[in-house]
């Protein structure tokens, strides 16, 4: 029997700036425009002279608005620059703007152009969006289901085996789902406790799910308890729906214990559906912090 459940949906990272710089102060990301700040002029000493990292980082700062005012144009041309120079994370965040339509037209073909060039670099986060785009039909080069199903988890494959958070959720997910692999609750739950361990708080949150429900290990309301509230605490909005169902559902055995009665749980639907989660902003098939 094939579980079509509990599935987050896909991960996706449009762009390197969680992973490759901290978090914008709040005083700075607050005061956009009265001044430049003092470390972008720098950066963009560096980015005008060539500096590959300091082109990088300046678009960083221009796409998400910390320290100078966001200017998505500004943030396409310095990754630009950065990308033609071969920066796999610049490549990447490109790909995610045009993906996006920030900055310059919205295209499937310029995003698949750049991510694949990121991804020929081992970049993780790249090639995990690749398996996206052939997950969700936007790959460009085949229209037929099954084709898509085998690269896009040919790729999530690759995504993982780098290291990639919202790579490993992906492929867990395909072998949870069964989704061009054959069904595998074991080999789901391996690739969900490395993206966890990765930090994917979505992933926290699919644990959650699998213990509450016995989903390919022993139900356990205690281990599903400290995935959610791990979930939450990495920032996962959906987890604290699920804490609370699982409050109800372990209220509900305490009773039905008390009254010695045995618990049948009825396990939750989830659509699958796109969403942000873990190393970057990544399509589940790596937002901040998953």
């Amino acid at each position: 029997m094939t579980l079509r459940v509990a599935s987050l949906g896909i991960a996706l990272i449009l762009s390197a700036r969680c992973a490759a710089m901290p978090a914008c102060p709040r005083s700075e990301a607050a005061d956009q425009t009265t001044k430049t700040s003092p470390e972008l002029v720098r950066l963009l000493r560096g980015a005008a002279i060539g500096d590959h990292d300091a082109q990088f980082q300046a678009g960083l700062r221009y796409e998400s608005g910390c320290g100078v005012a966001q200017d998505y144009s500004q943030a396409v041309h310095w990754y630009r620059k950065a990308a033609d120079n071969g920066h796999a994370g610049a490549q990447s965040s490109l790909a995610g703007l045009y993906l996006a339509g920030l900055g310059v037209k919205q295209s499937d073909t310029e995003a698949m152009k750049w991510y694949l060039r990121a991804a020929m670099e081992g970049y993780g986060p790249a090639q995990n969006n690749i398996g996206y785009l052939y997950q969700t039909g936007r790959a460009g080069n085949s229209a037929d289901v099954r084709t898509n199903q085998d690269e896009s988890l040919k790729w999530y494959r690759k995504a993982a085996q780098s290291g990639s958070a919202a790579g490993e959720l992906n492929l867990g997910l395909a072998y949870f789902n069964g989704t061009g692999v054959e069904q595998d609750l074991a080999e789901a739950m391996k690739w969900f406790v490395k993206a966890a361990a990765h930090g994917s708080a979505a992933a926290c949150d699919q644990l959650g799910r699998v213990y509450e429900h016995g989903w390919g290990a022993r139900q356990d309301y205690g281990a599903a308890d400290k995935w959610y509230r791990t979930a939450i605490e990495r920032g996962y909005a959906g987890a604290r729906q699920d804490l609370d169902g699982l409050s109800e559902v372990a209220q509900q055995s305490a009773e039905d214990a008390g009254h010695g009665q045995s618990l049948s749980v009825t396990p939750h639907t989830f659509p699958r559906q796109s969403g942000l989660t873990g190393e970057g902003k990544e399509m589940v098939s790596e937002t901040p912090p998953i």
